[in-house]
């Protein structure tokens, strides 16, 4: 279900940009993101390109809201460089964030068409790693553990 932004939303997307302008520089750096946790933090990072194909910033975030304790993100958004704007996540991005928050918001558009959907609502007739994960009980029945 596709929701309108909310102020708070703004403030990801201003703390998305901030971190764009100031901190993406050269072609190492051109996505800034930002979540927001559970607890209202909000968490940035940035993009770390490489030939070999490095991880986008959607995906760094993970990794530095888990290093900073935020284990649950309820928002997320990714900005680009001179001033690019709202970029919605890719292919890989929209499966990992599926992957670890199913109930995620993300926020996508331009201008007046912003607007924060269910990260579900990107990734339609998704596959969901969990659903299709054995467990403990079910392994051990079947001699897999």
């Amino acid at each position: 279900m596709t929701t309108q932004t909310r102020p708070l939303d703004h403030e990801l997307i201003e703390a998305a940009a901030h971190v764009a302008r100031t901190r993406c520089r050269g072609d190492n750096h051109t996505m800034a993101a930002a979540g927001r946790a559970q607890d209202g933090r909000i968490v940035t990072a940035v993009n770390a390109y490489h030939f070999t194909g490095g991880p986008c910033a959607e995906l760094v975030l993970l990794g530095a809201a888990a290093a900073q304790g935020a284990y649950e993100l309820n928002t997320i958004v990714a900005v680009g460089d001179r001033d690019r704007g709202v970029v919605p996540p890719c292919g890989r991005c929209r499966q990992v964030l599926l992957d670890y928050f199913p109930n995620l918001r993300v926020i996508v558009g331009a201008g007046e068409r912003l607007r924060t959907v269910s990260i579900t609502d990107l990734l339609p007739e998704s596959y969901v790693w969990a659903d299709h994960q054995l467990d403990t009980e079910e392994s051990e029945s079947l001699g897999t553990s």
